[in-house]
């Protein structure tokens, strides 16, 4: 059952004002919360605003320019949502002013509708409180007079009790007794009308302190409503900006979904690729060997990084030996394909490429000047690496290591 203002705060008299009193102090204190609350969104508006304005400046100062493939797109979609983001933060800043000013223009207007109901109440209390002060001293007059007059009466009946009394002073006692009588009639009737002035009064000044404590009790349920709409519609936005925060975290999580690792090594690979192969090994060309002019008189070339199991020999050649005949061409021996053994094992890592295991022979029928030679193994061709191979050659099988200069070719 809900209790009423109008049945709660009256005075313990009539001069009393304490339930008045008490109600304008809470009306008072209902003020100073709504300020407290503007205060707090304020606040709050003002985080908002500059966590939104932060995260914007953040994302728009991240570069992440040298990423490529998958992953940039995923940081650029993080950088476009930490910016989405911001911008609603800046937006959830400007409704909770909106919600400010909404508070700022009902305390304005419960102030305007109080301070009028204040007014006429005041405007009533005075005169009351006036009359109510006239009325108590002529009741105490009244009560005088009537006092005086009994006394005089008595004074007359005494004064006739006794025979040796002049009648000179029985009238003046009788003219006394009158005269006091006549005065405490007047009281009596001034009394009587101060009275009925001041029930009337107090009726009107009730019938206005009653209506005023139901537009102050209406004034006080509107004010908690109010706030209690506003922090609840505060919390919703604040739900809510929860939400859509999650939201952009989740469009971030999608991409990020389809960041692939081989996706982007592969993109990065036909971006920047140089080469397929490594470059061919740098031969050795013995100083004896040039000419006067820098040109090559005579080539002996050993790959110093290729040897057999067990064998050890100089990159230089012997002294005395002939070794011309390491280095004659197809042509210079009848012409066709050359037969070469493969001295280590090698294993095709490319279509165009052919393995071949140690102990092989193979045929070669082109020479290329990269260090890769096509050789010809149970019908099947394929490109295969020159320092794995030596010549069969009969004037030197004792080193079985041959070494082709990139500028002589027994096929052509």
């Amino acid at each position: 059952m809900a209790l009423l203002f109008c049945d709660a705060f009256w005075g313990t008299d009539f001069s009393d004002q304490s339930g008045y009193e008490a109600i304008l102090q809470r009306l008072q204190d209902g003020r100073h919360m709504c300020k407290d609350v503007e205060e707090l969104l304020k606040m709050r508006a003002l985080a908002e605003e500059k966590y939104g304005r932060d995260l914007v400046a953040i994302a728009r100062k991240a570069e992440g320019q040298t990423e490529i493939g998958t992953l940039k797109a995923s940081f650029d979609k993080l950088k476009a949502e930490i910016e989405k983001t911001g911008n609603l933060h800046i937006q959830l800043s400007e409704r909770i002013k909106e919600e400010v000013q909404k508070i700022e223009a009902f305390r304005e207007h419960q102030r305007e509708q109080r301070k009028k109901l204040e007014e006429i109440i005041e405007k009533l209390q005075k005169p009351k409180m006036l009359l109510h002060k006239k009325t108590m001293e002529s009741k105490r007059l009244y009560e005088q007079r009537f006092k005086e007059a009994e006394e005089a009466e008595q004074a007359v009946g005494k004064k006739t009790n006794v025979t040796t009394s002049t009648h000179r002073q029985s009238e003046k006692v009788m003219s006394r007794a009158r005269l006091c009588r006549q005065a405490a009639n007047l009281a009596e009737k001034q009394y009587k009308w101060n009275v009925d002035q001041l029930e009337k009064m107090c009726q009107d000044w009730e019938s206005t302190y009653r209506s005023a404590c139901e537009v102050f009790q209406q004034q006080e349920s509107e004010r908690i409503n109010i706030l209690r709409c506003v922090l609840w519609e505060h919390c919703n936005l604040l739900s809510m900006q929860c939400v859509q925060d999650d939201d952009c975290c989740e469009e971030v999580r999608k991409i990020l979904e389809q960041c692939d690792i081989i996706t982007d090594n592969n993109c990065f690979i036909k971006m920047k690729k140089t080469a397929c192969r490594p470059p061919a090994l740098i031969e050795f060309r013995s100083y004896s060997d040039l000419n006067a002019n820098g040109g090559v008189r005579r080539v002996e070339t050993k790959r110093l990084s290729v040897m057999l199991p067990g064998m050890s020999f100089s990159a230089y050649p012997e002294t005395g030996s002939n070794s011309a005949g390491s280095y004659t061409s197809a042509q210079q021996t009848g012409g066709g394909p050359e037969k070469y053994m493969v001295l280590y094992d090698f294993k095709a890592q490319e279509d165009d490429e052919l393995s071949i295991s140690k102990g092989q022979v193979v045929t070669i029928t082109e020479k290329g000047e990269d260090g890769w030679w096509r050789a010809w193994r149970d019908g099947i061709s394929g490109l295969v690496p020159k320092t794995y191979l030596t010549k069969i050659s009969v004037q030197s099988q004792s080193t079985r290591l041959v070494a082709a200069h990139p500028d002589y070719n027994p096929i052509k």
